[in-house]
C-alpha cells in the first residue's frame, strides 16, 4: 500500500533530518564519554533540550530525560483531546522532542488511572507528592537509579516558593531518592529484580531562577559551583547548540514551544549540591574516559580518538573502531564491576557508529501502524549498504505471528486474543528499538558480527476487534421531567456486534439498527452512567490522534453514555454566537444546553452582528486564530450597541493585548501563578449577589462550585477599568482572595463579561454548576 503524502512527509523529514553524516558525527559523538546525566522533570516539555543537546553532542554524554507524569492534567493549544487523550499527545511529542537530541526516557507515571499523575495545577510540593503517593514515586525514581545508573542527577527547576508544586515534588523526590539507591536495605524487592544499590556521585541545581511569565520564584537560585558552556556550535550542523533546542522544543506543539534563539544561549551554570567538590568542570571526579576505569585501555580511548579526528572519511572510521573493540574486550576482566554498564554501553555504541559508518541502513514500515485483533498487515523492509550475507529477525509481540513472507515483506496476523497495546510506555530509547516489534539484523562489519535491532517506523498499535462510538457520548436532560425520543447514534468498527446499554433506574433504552433511544422521567438531578456492550462484553471507544509532528495515536475508553439530569433555565431568546479556537467544545455544550449556535468565521466577523443576543469567545481563540485581530473593533461595537459579550479565560500571550481586545481596559496577571486558584474545593464568595449575571435566569449561589474538577480557574484578571464589577472572591489555601475570576460590564447599551473559571473543563464533566453559569453568562442579565 502506497504511503500517504503525511506518512511521506514525515519519512522524508525524519531521514532528512538525519542524513548519513549527521548520523555518523552523533554515532562518533557517544563515544567520547562514559559519563550519564539524568535530567528530572515533571511534565513533558519541562526539560533543559539545549543543555541536553550540548551535553549529548557537545560533551559526548548519555542523557536521560526522567519525567513523572504525561502532561495529562495541561493544556492543549492544537485541538480537543483532554485528559489521557492530551497525555497521549504529550507522550509522543516528547518522544520526537528526544530524538532531536538523542536522548532516552524514564517514565515514573503512566497515565490518569496512575497515582503518579498531572492533575493539574499546584503550589505546594509537599501536597503534590502526597497526591502521588510519596513512597512510590520516591521507590521508581531509585529503580530508575539503579537501572540507569546515571553519575550524574539535574533537575529542572528549584525547589522554592512560587513555582509549580509538581516541579517542586520532582526536585525534593530526586534528592531523597539518591541515598536511598545507594542503601543496600532500601527496597531489597529490587536486588531479586538483577538491580544493585547505585551511588549516584553528583547531584546539582539550577544555578538560574524559574520565574518568567508562568512562575515567580520567590527567592534567588543557589550560587554557581560550576558552568557548562558551549564555546563552539555543534559540529555536525554548524549551528548554537540552543537552535537545537528550541528544534527539539518545536516538537511540544500542543503547549505552544519553540521559538527562534535571537541570542543563542551559551551558557548553564549549576549548583553542586551533592557530591565531590568541583575543581572547574562538570566532569571532575568522574570516569569520563575508558582508561579512568582501566588504566590498559587508554590505548582504546587512542583508537577512538582517531577514528572521531577522521569524520567525515567513513572508510577511514571502521578500522579504528574495531580495533578500539578489540582492546575492550581483551580486558574485560579486568573491568570493575561497579563499571561494567560503562564498557557495555561503550561496546554497544562503537559497534552501532561502526554500522553507520558502513552505510547500513534499515527502513522497516508497516502499511497501517494502527491494526485490529484478527486483522492482518504488510510490512515492508528496506535494507541499503547490508552484505548478502546478512541474517534478519523479527522480533513480535505476544499474539502476533509471520504468516506470509514474500520478498522485501511481512504478512503478519494478530490473533483475535492477541492483547491490546496500552498507551504509556515505560522507557523509550532515541537510538535503539522501541514499541513491542523490531528487526533484528546479524551481519559482519570488518570481521566483527554485529547484531543491532532496529524499531518499525511506527510502533505496532494493537486495538480491540471492534469498537464503538456513541454519538452524543453523553447527554443533557431536565431533571424531574419526562423526556423521550433522546437519539444516540452508534458507530461499530470492526467485527461487528450486538451492542446493548446497561440500565438505570428510570431509563428506557430502545435499542435500534443505528443506535438507541432513550427515554423517561423523574430522574433526580445527578449524573447517570450507562456502559456500552458488545454481545454483552464490556466495549471501547477507541479516539484516534492524529498530528504532523507525532503521527497516528489513539487512545482507548470504557465505552459509556453519561446523563446528566439538570435543572437548568434559558433566557427566551436563545440565538447565540460562538467563536472558538478548537481548544475547548463550549460551542457543543450550549446547543446541547437547547441554545441554537451559529459558529463565527472570519468572514461573518465582518457582518453585521447584531442579529446576536449573545458572542461567546473560546479559550484561547485570540491566540488561535490571527483573523480575530481585525474583529476587536467590530466586537467592540457590537457591546456598544447593545450586545452580550463574553469572553472565556485567555492566557496573557494569547493576542490579549489589555486595552484593544476588551470593550475596556482589562489586564491578564502575570506571573499566572500569582493569578489563579488551583484547588477546586476552595472556599468561594459571591461579592454581587444582585448583579443580574447572578439574578437569572437561573438563581447562582456558593453551591454551584460544588464538584469542580481539577481547579477554580486560571490567568485570572489583575487589573480593570472601573467600568467592570468584579463579581467573585477566592483563593488557594493561606492565600489573599482574589476577585479577578469573574468581571462584568455596562459598557454603552450592552455587556461584556470575562471569566477565568474553567467552565469548559467542567462542562467536559458534567459540573452542574457549570451549566447554569454559562447559562446566565449568555443571558447577560435578559431573562
Amino acid at each position: 500500500m502506497p504511503l500517504s503524502r503525511l506518512e511521506l512527509s514525515h519519512r522524508f523529514t525524519q531521514r532528512r533530518a538525519n542524513s548519513r553524516l549527521v548520523a555518523l558525527h552523533r554515532a562518533l559523538a557517544r563515544l567520547k564519554s562514559c559519563v550519564t546525566v539524568l535530567h528530572t522533570g515533571a511534565h513533558p516539555d519541562d526539560e533543559q533540550n539545549a543543555m541536553l543537546a550540548f551535553m549529548r553532542f557537545g560533551l559526548g554524554m548519555r542523557t536521560i530525560i526522567g519525567c513523572s507524569t504525561r502532561g495529562e492534567g495541561g493544556q492543549n493549544t492544537l485541538g480537543p483531546e483532554r485528559g489521557g487523550a492530551l497525555g497521549v499527545v504529550r507522550t509522543r511529542e516528547l518522544e520526537e522532542s528526544a530524538k532531536v537530541i538523542d536522548a532516552d526516557i524514564v517514565w515514573f507515571g503512566f497515565g490518569p488511572s496512575d497515582p503518579v499523575h498531572d492533575f493539574g495545577f499546584s503550589k505546594n510540593g509537599h501536597d503534590t507528592l502526597e497526591r502521588w503517593q510519596h513512597d512510590l514515586i520516591v521507590e521508581r525514581m531509585v529503580r530508575a537509579y539503579r537501572s540507569e545508573k546515571p553519575d550524574i542527577v539535574i533537575p529542572t527547576f528549584l525547589d522554592v516558593p512560587g513555582q509549580h508544586g509538581h516541579h517542586r515534588a520532582m526536585t525534593m523526590a530526586a534528592e531523597e531518592a539518591i541515598a536511598l539507591a545507594a542503601d543496600p536495605n532500601a527496597y531489597p524487592e529490587h536486588f531479586a529484580q538483577g538491580l544493585a544499590p547505585w551511588q549516584v556521585t553528583k547531584y546539582y541545581l539550577p544555578a538560574w531562577s524559574g520565574g518568567g511569565s508562568t512562575y515567580d520564584d520567590e527567592v534567588p537560585p543557589p550560587p554557581q559551583t560550576v558552568k557548562l558552556v558551549a564555546t563552539n556550535p555543534d559540529f555536525a550542523t554548524g549551528v548554537p547548540f540552543d537552535e537545537i533546542g528550541e528544534w527539539s522544543r518545536l516538537y511540544h506543539a500542543s503547549q505552544g514551544m519553540g521559538r527562534w534563539p535571537e541570542n543563542p544561549r551559551t551558557e548553564w551554570p549549576l549548583h553542586l549540591r551533592v557530591g565531590p567538590d568541583d575543581i572547574g568542570e562538570i566532569t571532575d571526579n568522574l570516569p569520563g574516559r575508558l582508561a579512568d576505569i582501566v588504566p590498559g585501555l587508554a590505548s582504546a580511548d587512542s583508537a577512538i580518538a582517531t577514528a572521531i579526528a577522521a569524520f567525515p572519511k567513513a572508510d577511514e572510521i571502521i578500522a579504528p573502531l574495531a580495533v578500539a573493540l578489540e582492546i575492550i574486550e581483551a580486558h574485560a576482566e579486568t573491568v570493575p564491576a561497579e563499571h561494567v554498564h560503562r564498557i557495555e554501553t561503550m561496546i554497544a555504541d562503537l559497534e552501532s557508529a561502526m554500522l553507520v559508518a558502513a552505510g547500513i541502513d534499515c527502513v522497516a514500515a508497516l502499511d497501517r501502524p494502527v491494526v485490529a485483533q484478527g486483522q492482518t498487515v504488510d510490512l515492508s523492509l528496506t535494507l541499503r549498504g547490508v552484505p548478502q550475507d546478512v541474517s534478519i529477525d523479527l522480533i513480535l509481540p505476544d499474539g502476533v505471528s509471520i504468516i506470509a513472507q514474500p520478498p522485501g515483506r511481512y504478512t503478519l496476523e494478530v490473533a483475535p486474543d492477541a492483547p491490546v497495546t496500552g498507551p504509556f510506555t515505560q522507557s523509550f530509547t532515541a537510538s535503539g528499538a522501541n514499541g513491542d516489534a523490531c528487526i533484528v539484523l546479524t551481519l559482519t562489519v570488518s570481521g566483527r558480527t554485529i547484531a543491532r535491532a532496529f524499531g518499525l517506523e511506527r510502533p505496532l498499535t494493537i486495538v480491540p476487534a471492534a469498537s464503538v462510538s456513541l454519538t452524543p457520548s453523553a447527554l443533557l436532560v431536565a431533571a424531574d421531567a419526562e423526556f423521550s425520543g433522546l437519539s444516540v447514534e452508534a458507530r461499530i468498527e470492526g467485527d461487528t456486534g450486538n451492542l446493548s446499554l446497561s440500565s438505570a433506574q428510570g431509563i428506557e433504552i430502545v435499542p435500534g439498527r443505528d443506535g438507541v433511544t432513550l427515554s423517561g422521567s423523574g430522574l433526580v438531578e445527578g449524573r447517570y452512567t450507562l456502559d456500552a456492550l458488545l454481545d454483552d462484553a464490556p466495549a471501547f471507544t477507541v479516539q484516534p490522534i492524529d498530528y504532523a509532528h507525532i503521527g497516528k495515536s489513539l487512545y482507548l475508553t470504557p465505552a459509556r453514555l453519561d446523563i446528566l439530569a439538570l435543572t437548568l433555565a434559558l433566557p427566551e431568546d436563545r440565538r447565540v454566537a460562538y467563536i472558538g479556537g478548537g481548544a475547548d467544545n463550549v460551542g457543543l455544550w450550549l446547543a446541547r444546553m437547547g441554545f441554537k449556535v451559529t459558529e463565527l468565521d472570519a468572514r461573518a466577523l465582518s457582518e453585521d452582528l447584531s442579529g446576536f443576543p449573545a458572542i461567546v469567545v473560546g479559550i484561547f481563540a485570540f491566540g488561535l486564530r490571527p483573523d480575530l485581530a481585525a474583529s476587536t473593533q467590530a466586537l467592540r461595537a457590537y457591546v456598544e450597541a447593545g450586545g452580550n459579550l463574553v469572553t472565556l479565560y485567555h492566557r496573557p500571550w494569547d493576542g490579549w493585548t489589555p486595552d484593544a481586545v476588551p470593550p475596556r481596559f482589562l489586564k491578564i496577571g502575570q506571573p499566572s501563578l500569582r493569578w489563579r486558584v488551583t484547588n477546586p474545593d476552595a472556599p468561594v464568595e459571591i461579592l454581587a449577589a444582585d448583579n443580574p449575571i447572578f439574578a437569572g435566569p437561573n438563581p447562582i449561589s456558593v453551591g454551584d462550585f460544588q464538584g469542580w474538577n481539577k481547579e477554580r480557574g486560571l490567568y485570572f484578571a489583575s487589573e480593570w477599568d472601573d467600568a467592570y464589577t468584579p463579581l467573585l472572591a477566592m483563593s488557594d489555601k493561606g492565600e489573599s482572595p482574589l476577585k479577578g475570576s469573574l468581571l462584568t460590564a455596562e459598557i454603552g447599551k450592552g455587556r461584556h463579561t470575562h471569566t477565568s473559571l474553567v467552565l469548559h473543563h467542567q462542562l467536559d464533566h458534567l459540573v452542574p454548576g457549570a451549566f447554569r453559569i454559562l447559562a446566565n453568562l449568555v443571558a447577560g442579565g435578559r431573562m
